[in-house]
């Protein structure tokens, strides 16, 4: 696993370990970021179930201006955003977004770019997308970009959000959403 373009082009990141860790490919990443182009420049990211933290990285590395990345064990991706030299653009959160209030932490930030890479066939990204006031942490052209098995079917229930675009990339498909 690299940073596939910017700053940081080829460098390599620290993978996670185990049988059930599923990092979206580098072919995958490439996509999506040909896909959002410019962009990436200058945006606030959210990376929510951040593994790696190889979704905002490839972010930052392009230009956006910083990251909040939250996940539930946060040590690879401290360690991943110092091998970028990213420290002073990223914030790190360890946080439960399954079970916890998101404008909790992130009550004053809006972002422009939010990456949404939970564990498969489990239904996170509804549940993430539903929290309370999460639509109140997108700016108004902000883009979510959600993975999930291509197995599954995402259903948004909420008027403020829209699915515009949806890519197949082997096991994995790539839902683009807008703000209304």
């Amino acid at each position: 696993m690299r940073v596939i373009s910017g700053l940081c082009k080829g460098r390599k990141l620290v993978k996670l370990q185990g049988r059930q860790i599923r990092p979206t490919s580098d072919r995958t990443r490439e996509a999506i970021f040909n896909i959002l182009g410019q962009k990436v420049k200058k945006a606030k990211v959210l990376d929510l179930f951040a593994g790696t933290g190889a979704l905002g990285i490839e972010a930052l590395s392009r230009g956006a201006c910083h990251a909040t990345f939250i996940d539930l064990s946060c040590d690879i991706i401290h360690q991943n955003i110092e091998l970028c030299h990213f420290e002073k653009k990223a914030r790190v959160i360890n946080y439960d977004i399954v079970k916890k209030c998101l404008s909790e932490i992130l009550n004053e930030h809006r972002f422009d770019l939010v990456f949404i890479d939970p564990p498969y066939g489990r239904g996170y990204i509804e549940v993430a997308l539903q929290k309370k006031s999460f639509t109140d942490l997108l700016n108004k052209d902000c883009i979510i970009i959600a993975e999930q098995s291509c197995k599954e079917n995402l259903q948004i229930k909420i008027s403020a959000l829209d699915i515009y675009r949806q890519k197949k990339y082997s096991k994995t498909n790539v839902n683009f959403i807008k703000k209304n």
